[in-house]
């Protein structure tokens, strides 16, 4: 996530994971037999103690297949998913969030399933008892008109957001939930089948590759995209409108798609070798290319903020400089590939990502990631020395601090331990945990490991001690 506009850096507040939603109410239940067996519902949140109502426990998802068919002149989803998961213990019932839309009808494993809504919470009830370890799918029927989260005082509008020609989806940190039934939070992570049928003129973007050709019926045009790595759901999107498209390689050989909206179409080609570019650069600083495909998506919303889509990075209403490129691509590794496990090891993400734009300016012969570093560290009276990284904060999760100072980490980090041990640290790092999920305490630990160092002290300092560092 990179916020643009009225601030100047890739910092400052950008969102707050405590805006609130609009709830639909109750739906009715469907009709079904009453459960039978023993067991026990999962947990209405999947554990992180900030965030105790994101995601759901009692489950782990494998796979999403989301049917989708939007019409953007009357704003309407109707909308199909079939989530295959794995139970993690006895189950007799389970939550999936569903911000809004109106559930017609749940089953699993083709039986009918009763159901009932409260808030953002849809809970389930199978016709019998989900056994530890055991597989099953749950379909859900649903639609209406989505509507994204509004959190004025941060981030502003996330989650679907409808255009006049289409829709714009980020969903970070929890707007996964405006447009499907998810287990929405980034300890889950699945791959994913979409199925998106838009009015014949429009293009449906979505995660992963393309499968076959668009197909065009009754004045409608499906696409078919899917993502066979695992993705956390705040990363999946199904943008859609009118886009000029250009596609190919990289040099490296790694297909390369670049979207942009009519009103920035001379800014494709530039968008198109930009990414390409910094896409093979970052695999020969952090390893291998994760995924599929790169890219980059330039919509016509104005969002005030660029987001690291999976495959598919998308800018809100600009034509992103080399910069901001730089660091939603490199996100495609931190944050994407390994992705959080928990809210508050966020620097992990933005922190990485913010690094990543000072190695861009090093390597590109512009200002070095030490003279940025020294910019930072001048400023002394910056907020962000009262606000360690370590540990984000829920009101305040994309604090200046969590990007720029944990940027600032990983150069002290580098300064101690050289720049032959730090970018080995870094390829080692995302060879261990990819596509996977990653707290802190690994990164540290992997560091001293590597390094041979104790880092300790260093760390303490600079992500968990509200004062500017002076001794590391």
């Amino acid at each position: 996530m990179r916020h643009i506009g009225r601030f100047a850096l890739a910092s400052t507040t950008i969102f707050s994971l405590l805006a609130c939603t609009a709830s639909s109410g109750e739906s009715e239940p469907a009709s079904g037999p009453p459960p039978t067996g023993d067991g026990r519902p999962g947990a209405l949140g999947i554990g992180d103690p900030d965030f105790p109502l994101d995601g759901n426990g009692g489950y782990d998802v494998r796979h999403y297949s989301l049917r989708l068919d939007y019409d953007p002149a009357v704003k309407k989803l109707d909308g199909q998913a079939v989530i295959r998961a794995n139970a993690v213990q006895d189950l007799s019932r389970f939550n999936l969030d569903l911000s809004g839309l109106d559930v017609r009808s749940v089953s699993v494993d083709d039986s009918p399933a009763t159901f009932s809504r409260d808030g953002d919470e849809l809970t389930v009830t199978p016709a019998e008892v989900l056994r530890d370890g055991a597989a099953f799918a749950v379909k859900v029927e649903y639609g209406g008109r989505p509507e994204p989260i509004r959190d004025a005082n941060n981030l502003g509008v996330y989650g679907f957001i409808p255009t006049a020609d289409g829709a714009f989806v980020t969903g970070e940190p929890n707007g996964a939930k405006t447009w499907f039934p998810a287990n929405d939070h980034p300890a889950d992570k699945a791959t994913y089948d979409f199925e998106i049928t838009v009015p014949k003129g429009l293009t449906a973007l979505a995660n992963g590759e393309m499968v076959g050709k668009p197909r065009q019926t009754d004045g409608k045009t499906t696409f078919v995209w899917r993502e066979t790595h695992p993705m956390v759901t705040y990363l999946a999107t199904m943008t859609l409108g009118k886009f000029d498209l250009r596609t190919g390689k990289t040099a490296a050989g790694v297909p390369n798609l670049a979207a942009t909206d009519p009103k920035y179409r001379s800014s494709l080609n530039d968008l198109y070798t930009t990414s390409g570019k910094i896409t093979d650069y970052w695999s020969s600083v952090f390893g291998p290319y994760p995924f599929g495909s790169t890219g980059g998506v330039v919509d016509d919303y104005a969002a005030g903020y660029a987001l690291e889509n999976q495959t598919k990075p998308m800018y809100g209403g600009f034509a992103p400089d080399e910069g901001i490129i730089a660091h939603e691509l490199a996100h495609q590794w931190f944050g994407n590939s390994l992705s959080i496990r928990r809210w508050q090891d966020l620097w992990l993400n933005e922190g990485f990502a913010t690094y990543a734009e000072w190695l861009w300016s090093e390597h590109t012969g512009k200002q070095s990631a030490e003279q940025i570093f020294q910019g930072h560290y001048r400023s002394e009276a910056s907020p962000m020395w009262e606000y360690p990284p370590g540990k984000a904060r829920p009101d305040d999760l994309f604090n200046s601090s969590v990007y720029t100072r944990g940027g600032m980490t990983l150069h002290a980090l580098r300064q101690r331990i050289g720049d032959t041990a730090f970018f080995d640290l870094l390829r080692a790092y995302n060879a261990r945990y990819e596509y996977g999920s990653v707290t802190t305490d690994e990164f540290v630990d992997m560091a001293e490991r590597r390094s041979g160092k104790k880092l300790g002290e260093l760390f303490k300092a600079w992500l968990f001690t509200p004062a500017r560092p002076t001794d590391w």
